[in-house]
């Protein structure tokens, strides 16, 4: 597999962790970065409408194009634009996982990136 996707929160702690790790235990080259601040929270309430059709545009582009086969959806600790709880955000992460099956069939897995910047499968 050379590609895989992220959708991301925008915060620059969470990029080279969720990188770092998506090659070491996919052993991807590239990861395309969807980010957007707090999407799993705007992907799970269903929130912002455009926001939600720009990343699934993104993810097409990135499974077409670039031919990826997996999707990470990420949640962090400390972030501005969804500031609840861990236990919270898996759930949002679980929901965002439901919905993005239903656009594409293609693996899709939750991470979520703790205190320490290290990422924890879901």
């Amino acid at each position: 597999m050379e590609f895989a996707s992220a959708i991301n929160c925008m915060d620059g702690r969470t990029q080279e962790p969720v990188i770092n790790w998506l090659k070491a235990n996919y052993g991807v080259k590239y990861v395309d970065m969807i980010t957007e601040a707090g999407p799993i929270k705007i992907i799970s309430e269903n929130s912002d409408s455009c926001i939600i059709n720009s990343i699934r545009e993104r993810l097409d582009i990135s499974i077409k194009a670039h031919g990826s086969k997996l999707i990470a959806i990420v949640g962090h600790y400390d972030c501005a634009k969804n500031p609840e709880s861990k236990n919270v955000q898996i759930k949002q992460i679980r929901e965002c996982i439901n919905i993005i099956k239903e656009w594409f069939e293609i693996e899709i897995i939750g991470l979520w990136v703790n205190e320490n910047w290290q990422v924890e499968k879901i």
